[in-house]
């Protein structure tokens, strides 16, 4: 029986020094990188996205990287569609597929696939959206907590963009997001998801992180004052300058951006704008790892050693996936 193909899933919290380790195994290894983030998709969100440098990119293309523009929303069933058609697509080419990222919903949803859920539709979406811009997400929260409380107790007030779609499904199909989950469950038991979700590939699941969660927070600290010495908030202003970019869309609520968004519209000083904008990238640090610990098979690596390289590659001949 022949060995299926390698993968390698390189994952790990914002500033933990993933781009920097992809680099370093594409010069040795015949990879092709793929981005697994869901906000480097967007064209013109460079800075915020902490994206690699056009220089680096015309050496080391990414995929998924600068494929929508931010007017427009992106899935994680269509990352999924998108990564598995590049994946595929190295492999019959004799090369390995190194995907890249923080975005751990991306990675889960590969591995173990994605419920079958409605279509998004998009005037429900933006009927909903506007409610909210009137009477808060609080009040969606408790229309979601009224019709499917599981949901509601999984999904933070805080979070419109799970709130929609919970609320969505429920408006298209007349079924809420529980009961079509626990339908699955009923017809696919083993995983609870749609059929055929399982990747034909050896998976190798490596993770990078600084040891200590203060140099992690330091890092975020230290990169946020960078991107806006690069120009960030004159980033943000030229997306402002669009008038069909508003603060709802799942572009403009990306980490940093939502915060510069406020500044610019006079509803943060620059310091809390600096304050909040560091606090919300270590809050998605904390979820990145929360989702990181309850993974299995993943080898850990410390940001700060010296040698992760040959540690990786050691890993990588220990499970025959270089000879």
């Amino acid at each position: 029986m022949m060995a299926l193909p390698p993968v390698i899933f390189l994952m790990g919290p914002t500033a933990a020094g993933k781009t920097d380790l992809a680099l370093e195994l594409a010069r040795l290894l015949p990879c092709d990188l793929i981005s697994v983030d869901s906000a480097m998709v967007y064209r013109g969100m460079d800075i915020g996205t902490a994206k690699p440098e056009r220089a680096v990119l015309e050496v080391f293309p990414h995929g998924l990287i600068d494929i929508r523009d931010p007017a427009e929303s992106y899935s994680a069933a269509e990352f999924c569609a998108d990564a598995r058609a590049l994946m595929a697509q190295s492999v019959e080419q004799g090369r390995i597929p190194l995907l890249v990222g923080g975005t751990m919903l991306y990675y889960k949803a590969l591995l173990e696939g994605l419920a079958d859920m409605p279509s998004a539709d998009p005037l429900v979406r933006a009927e909903l959206e506007a409610r909210a811009a009137a009477e808060g997400w609080e009040a969606l929260h408790r229309e979601l907590a009224a019709v499917d409380p599981e949901s509601a107790a999984r999904i933070h007030p805080n979070d419109p963009q799970r709130l929609t779609r919970a609320l969505e499904v429920y408006r298209v199909s007349g079924q809420t997001m529980t009961e079509h989950r626990r339908r699955q469950m009923q017809e696919n038991p083993d995983t609870g998801t749609s059929t055929g979700s399982q990747l034909p590939y050896t998976v190798v699941q490596l993770a990078i992180a600084p040891a200590q969660r203060q140099i992690l927070h330091e890092r975020i600290a230290r990169r946020f004052q960078a991107m806006l010495e690069q120009g960030f908030i004159e980033e943000v202003e030229a997306l402002r300058s669009r008038s069909e970019l508003h603060a709802g869309l799942p572009s403009i609520r990306a980490v940093g951006y939502r915060q510069a968004w406020a500044y610019l519209d006079g509803e943060l000083s620059r310091d809390e704008m600096i304050e909040r904008g560091i606090i919300a990238t270590r809050q998605l640090a904390k979820r990145q790892f929360t989702w990181l610990r309850s993974w299995s098979d993943l080898q850990w690596l410390d940001s700060l050693a010296c040698d992760n390289l040959s540690c990786v590659l050691k890993y990588l001949e220990s499970v025959s996936i270089l000879h």
